[in-house]
């Protein structure tokens, strides 16, 4: 058992981390961001690693039935869910799962900032979605990277095991391992930093909030099921999706799956449930 006193001190300190630098105190005051210090801009986002020619292009969003689209309904039915049958996920639903979460809908100025379907504390938008994919119809099992400048994909390889990978990646969680899709969303600290320095931690917090709400809503939409997890082995994830672990790594995750027709119950009740 953790000892107490240090318990607290390090709930302390997670509080002052939440509160931020106060930029009154001579530390703030001090803070010059990098932006105001006319340093190069970080890309807006990553570059892909296979040749533009293997990228799997997707279908367009604004194309994909929806099982649900009244936005009141869907706020009401929104669920955690974590039992998934056996049925694939289409490519269409995946393409708009991606797009939903972080899909590019305008570039504002000459390439300084992407407009998205979230929104973001200076439009930093310090993100990048990485998938999992054991059961997508269409799609080799393995490790893909979105590409949001493309609306694509690219195949980053094959994960052995893959059930078994998905629930040592997710701390064991064994009901992940039924997931049609794991959606991994990293960080890239410095986008947001360039801009806000000493403060941007705070923001990506909340912008990472944003993006897990809205792949909530599209999977409902969807007729989906997912479950949105913070439990996640850190090493391993950067191992599995090439990521550095510090100028890179992975901050949230969601397995997605179709729901289970057998009798289960439904992810979505409607009506005032106990829910996450």
């Amino acid at each position: 058992m953790l000892d107490k006193t240090l318990q607290d001190e390090i709930v302390n300190k997670g509080r002052r981390f939440l509160r931020g630098v106060d930029l009154s105190d001579p530390i703030g005051a001090a803070f010059v961001s990098d932006q105001e210090l006319r340093l190069p801009q970080p890309p807006l986002v990553k570059a892909a690693a296979a040749a533009p020619e293997t990228h799997i292009r997707l279908p367009e969003p604004e194309s994909t039935p929806l099982a649900e689209s009244d936005l009141t309904e869907l706020l009401r039915s929104r669920r955690s869910c974590r039992s998934y049958g056996d049925t694939p996920l289409t490519l269409q639903q995946l393409s708009y799962l991606l797009w939903a979460g972080q899909g590019i809908t305008g570039i504002k100025g000459e390439n300084y900032a992407t407009m998205r379907t979230v929104p973001s504390g200076g439009a930093r938008h310090p993100f990048e979605t990485y998938l999992l994919c054991r059961n997508v119809a269409g799609l080799e099992p393995g490790a893909y990277h979105y590409l949001p400048m493309e609306h694509a994909l690219e195949y980053l390889g094959a994960v052995e095991a893959m059930s078994e990978t998905i629930s040592a990646a997710l701390l064991e969680q064994k009901w992940a391992a039924r997931a049609g899709v794991v959606f991994f969303w990293s960080v890239a600290p410095y986008r947001a930093e360039w801009r806000y320095g000493i403060r941007a931690h705070r923001t990506i917090l909340m912008d990472v909030g944003h993006v897990g709400q809205n792949h909530y809503l599209a999977a409902t939409a969807l007729g989906l099921g997912t479950c949105t997890v913070a439990a996640f082995d850190d090493p391993l994830c950067s191992r599995l999706l090439g990521l550095d672990g510090k100028e890179e790594f992975i901050i949230y995750a969601a397995p997605v799956g179709s729901r289970r027709r057998d009798g289960a119950p439904r992810c979505t009740p409607k009506g005032l449930q106990t829910d996450m």
